[in-house]
């Protein structure tokens, strides 16, 4: 009797089964909402709107009739994304939180967790920050270039959107906003502070690039052109006011390239150490 009970129990208790493996739509989807979870990310962006935004409408607003002048000694083209020039440094910021923020609150050791295949972890974080850049950068520009363009209108020199460069311009903004989030996710896993990493970011960008001129001679021209920034930048300018860089398709593959140099060493010190 003991035996035939036995093996009814055997064979109306529930079968065990082992979950699936989380894919990789499950730790973007994860990134996704972690991203829009936080404020910094709406603020951030809101930041990028107004910089980019506010500042193009404002110089091309007191720059107008200086243009239109006999004196100018810069084309209107210079201008119509003037903003995202400044605009660029909540790019960094925006790169540099989406993994410093977990460090500082020690959520990456539940992210690595949850997901022990880190190197999913870090391709997923790229994803949804320059997709999130992309748009952004793209739309601000937009916004930006129709915002001053219409005081250049009003002044007589307005840049047609059909003119040459300008929507080269328009989506290089995006593609440069993209990539240069990626570039401050790498740093930001190297560096794991998010102060530093902002930084060493800004100052890679920003500040070097105006530096390294004064190292004389062929070495100096160079690492001018060659500055991250310096080499980005480019492709979201209809016409740069420093004609001695990169081309804008040339500038922005060398920028590409350093970029995924740094995501290398960042993707090894992500997937090796502690975190």
């Amino acid at each position: 009797m003991s035996t035939v009970m036995e093996t009814s129990a055997r064979v109306e208790s529930p079968r065990r089964t082992t979950p699936a493996a989380a894919g990789f739509s499950h730790t973007l989807r994860a990134e996704w909402i972690k991203l829009w979870s936080v404020r910094s990310t709406s603020w951030t962006l809101l930041a990028l709107m107004v910089l980019g935004v506010g500042l193009t409408a404002l110089v091309c607003a007191t720059s107008a009739d200086w243009l239109a002048s006999v004196e100018a000694d810069e084309s209107p083209t210079s201008f119509v994304t003037w903003g995202m020039m400044i605009a660029q440094l909540t790019a960094v910021v925006l790169g540099v939180l989406v993994v410093s923020s977990e460090y500082s609150s020690a959520m990456i050791r539940t992210t690595v967790a949850a997901t022990p295949r880190r190197g999913r972890v870090l391709v997923a974080k790229a994803v949804v920050v320059t997709a999130t850049l992309f748009v952004a950068g793209i739309v601000t520009a937009v916004l930006g270039y129709f915002a001053g363009n219409a005081y250049l209108d009003a002044a007589g020199v307005g840049v047609p959107l059909d003119a040459d460069g300008v929507l080269r311009a328009l989506v290089g903004n995006g593609l440069y906003l993209a990539v240069l989030g990626l570039f401050s996710v790498a740093l930001a896993v190297l560096i794991r502070h998010t102060a530093g990493a902002i930084s060493v970011g800004l100052a890679l960008i920003f500040v070097l690039g105006n530096l390294v001129i004064v190292i004389p001679g062929t070495i100096g021209d160079w690492l001018e052109k060659l500055m991250p920034g310096n080499a980005g930048s480019a492709i979201s300018t209809v016409q740069a006011f420093n004609p001695d860089l990169l081309g804008p398709w040339t500038g922005f593959g060398v920028f590409v390239a350093e970029t995924l140099v740094l995501l290398g060493l960042a993707w090894v010190a992500f997937v090796r150490r502690d975190v």
